[in-house]
């Protein structure tokens, strides 16, 4: 892996969780906070390879109106996540974004709790990959680090899967995690000798992104509420004195 650039795309999913707080209601209105579209564009100027967004069934955050603003707004590309549902993958499909990773999707999770079954759904997903494949959008399955996951991947025809390393990042260091790791490890060797570009993603933050360091052949991080978390409290200080120095102009 030594001189390949590690990617990162940041995903602004939990931007839109954040307005969907005070804004459920009209998302669309021009006082509605925090933009989404903004986020996404401070994220590339802060270096980001690409975008990230997950329009979910229940639209609990993302809008169908944000996934299209992103996509005639950002520079540099796309990745659209979904899950297997008719409605989305045609909106996907219209927008044409540069990637689309297909994902399990439960209503009643707080995020995503786990890997795609593509062994089970070979039959379902692979007339999918082969839509999005024809408009010119490349293909990611989201999957647990199994060898049989990989390999169900590979015969699906997807170009890329997404590890999910959230296992590993709920791990505290020992022998738990270093298992997590060795699982990534040969599922990334074996993803790329079949020909798949490796991507990982939940869960990564600043304090166990360095184990994923030992993980080979990886191209793209895709990383969220780590990253929204930190610009929370990065920022806080200057919004809330920018607010008390504006109020000292008050004269009663």
């Amino acid at each position: 892996m030594q001189g390949d650039v590690l990617e990162l795309g940041v995903n602004v999913d939990h931007v839109a969780t954040l307005r969907q707080a005070r804004y459920a209601g009209q998302p669309d209105s021009f006082f509605a906070e925090p933009c989404v579209v903004q986020a996404a564009l401070d994220a590339e100027r802060g270096g980001a390879s690409g975008i990230t967004a997950h329009l979910r069934e229940d639209r609990r955050h993302m809008q169908d109106r944000d996934v299209v603003e992103l996509s005639e707004s950002i520079s540099t590309r796309l990745n659209f996540e979904l899950g297997n549902s008719a409605d989305i993958v045609s909106l996907a499909l219209s927008l044409a974004p540069y990637s689309a990773c297909i994902v399990p999707e439960n209503r009643q999770e707080i995020t995503t709790e786990g890997g795609l079954d593509v062994c089970s759904n070979i039959g379902e997903l692979t007339p999918v990959i082969r839509k999005f494949q024809d408009v010119g959008v490349k293909v990611s399955l989201f999957i647990d680090p199994s060898i049989q996951q990989v390999e169900a991947a590979a015969r699906c025809g997807a170009e890329m899967i997404e590890l999910h390393t959230g296992n590993y990042a709920n791990q505290p260091p020992g022998d738990a995690r270093d298992a997590e790791l060795k699982r990534l490890r040969s599922c990334a060797v074996l993803a790329h000798q079949s020909g798949l570009q490796v991507n990982a993603g939940h869960g990564i933050t600043i304090d166990n992104l360095p184990g994923l360091f030992d993980v080979p052949h990886l191209k793209e991080l895709n990383v969220g509420h780590h990253l929204v978390s930190r610009a929370l409290h990065a920022g806080f200080y200057s919004a809330v004195k920018e607010m008390v120095d504006l109020m000292s102009e008050y004269r009663g």
